[in-house]
């Protein structure tokens, strides 16, 4: 049987059912509710309310997202063009990044020992392939670059 979101009531209900098994964003649990049935004209007030009452919270969304991602492998360029996907803005973005306490270097270093054992490339077929690997996971060009000067000199 569908659940019919046709109040506040049931709204806040089905968002507050969302929030308490993860952070959403705003922009995410306003898509959520209005699949689930929620007109945004009811939407709207109860995440302001929920808001207000610091149950929602775009900041703490973001801090939970950037280090779900980080620990799972990602670098700072792919977990940044997927919450601006998300609707979230640019500010907002740096703002977790700059708060965030995580060594993009250090990440950056524990995906390439899982993948690739910490083996330096020995030819440009190698070199791309890890490369391209590593830009895939959002860490950027030069970060790579210094890994592997890096790992020479260990």
């Amino acid at each position: 049987m569908p659940v019919v979101l046709d109040s506040p009531a049931a709204v806040r209900r089905a968002a507050m059912d969302l929030l308490a098994r993860r952070e959403y964003g705003r922009f995410e649990l306003t898509r959520k509710l209005c699949q689930c049935g929620a007109l945004v004209g009811l939407v709207d007030p109860v995440l302001d309310r929920l808001a207000d009452e610091g149950l929602l919270s775009d900041a703490r969304y973001l801090e939970a997202f950037v280090r779900k991602r980080a620990i799972g492998g990602y670098g700072p360029l792919r977990i940044r063009e997927e919450l601006a996907r998300q609707g979230l803005s640019r500010s907002a973005i740096e703002q977790a990044f700059q708060e965030s306490t995580f060594d993009w270097s250090e990440r950056l270093r524990d995906v390439w020992q899982r993948k690739f054992a910490g083996q330096k490339p020995q030819d440009q077929r190698e070199r791309g392939k890890q490369a391209r690997f590593l830009a895939y996971r959002g860490f950027p060009a030069d970060m790579i670059s210094q890994l592997w000067r890096d790992s020479t000199a260990d």
